[in-house]
């Protein structure tokens, strides 16, 4: 992450966070999505409810509030959950449409998480794929 801008500097912007958040990291598209959790990837999901009520859930996903991802999915923390069983496990963040999902990987990846990474797209892109939604109660993890 940044820090602030000397006096006289220009700010970078939200557009150069993400380019940095991104550098190195093979993002996933939605089918690649699909095959990893079906392997064993946790499949993160952190959009508001009102977005997944509009868009839909995701089979297999966990609903984790992106104010609380880091300290739920941090081995070391005492409040992580129990799927969060070490730094190797492979974690997929998704989104809306595969922004903020980006930042909340690099954030993960700051952490110690290294293999964590996020859809290409988003939610709106594994629509547009075809790709099942979870008609089932969400797995929202507090």
């Amino acid at each position: 992450m940044t820090s602030t801008p000397a006096r006289g500097e220009r700010p970078r912007g939200v557009q150069a966070l993400l380019d940095e958040a991104r550098v190195g990291v093979r993002r996933l598209l939605p089918r690649e999505v699909l095959a990893a959790a079906e392997a064993g990837a946790l499949l993160v999901d952190t959009r508001t409810d009102v977005q997944r009520r509009e868009q839909g859930d995701l089979p297999g996903a966990l609903v984790i509030d992106r104010t609380v991802l880091e300290w739920r999915l941090d081995p070391a923390s005492p409040h992580r959950i129990p799927e969060a069983t070490g730094y190797d496990v492979p974690v997929i963040v998704v989104c809306r449409h595969g922004y903020s999902s980006s930042l909340a990987a690099a954030s993960l990846r700051a952490v110690g998480l290294h293999r964590a990474t996020d859809m290409v797209g988003g939610v709106q892109a594994w629509r547009e794929a075809g790709l099942p939604m979870w008609t089932g109660p969400a797995d929202v993890r507090r």
